[in-house]
């Protein structure tokens, strides 16, 4: 199956400012991954060291935000239903595939280590700033908060600033 061309980014972008203001509107506060993972982690604990759980601080205030439990929080839903809606488009577009996309001077052991790096760091960098990208970036800018705003001017400088210094592991010079 040939693979489908990518969205227009620009009708893309319309598409989930509606799905943010619809968010919005239902739910009263905005998209977001991080607490999904927050929330997650909370019941692996739990489960994994529930004295641990009962004696923590953090935990037994976590607790009194979420009396149903950490997995019936709608942010855990909304991620698993990215990763249900991204199986379906890429399955639907035909882009399906098992390989990993490096640049030419990338071994596979460093582009695993530098994702689970900055996976890693960016998670660690969610919890300081108090969300996500989509969370303080997207849903903020769409509030006009300041702090959305500085958090995505923060992002996308870093970006263009940082993207100097690694282009060459992606693209290869003449």
């Amino acid at each position: 199956m040939k693979s489908k061309p990518f969205m227009n980014p620009y009708y893309a972008g319309f598409l989930l400012g509606l799905v943010l203001l619809a968010t919005i509107y239902i739910t009263g506060r905005g998209l977001g991954a991080s607490g999904a993972m927050k929330d997650t982690m909370v019941a692996g604990v739990e489960k994994i060291a529930p004295e641990h759980y009962a004696s923590s601080e953090y935990y037994i205030e976590y607790e009194s935000k979420n009396p149903d439990g950490p997995l019936k929080s709608w942010l855990v839903w909304e991620v698993l239903g990215v990763f249900v809606g991204a199986f379906l488009s890429a399955l639907l577009a035909g882009r399906i595939n098992l390989r990993m996309e490096r640049g030419p001077g990338v071994t596979h052991r460093v582009r695993i280590i530098a994702a689970i790096a900055g996976g890693a760091l960016f998670g660690f960098g969610s919890q300081f700033g108090r969300g996500c990208t989509s969370g303080s970036a997207l849903s903020g800018m769409a509030v006009m908060s300041m702090g959305g705003i500085i958090t995505m001017m923060a992002i996308f400088g870093s970006a263009y600033m940082l993207a100097y210094f690694f282009r060459n592991l992606w693209i290869r010079r003449s």
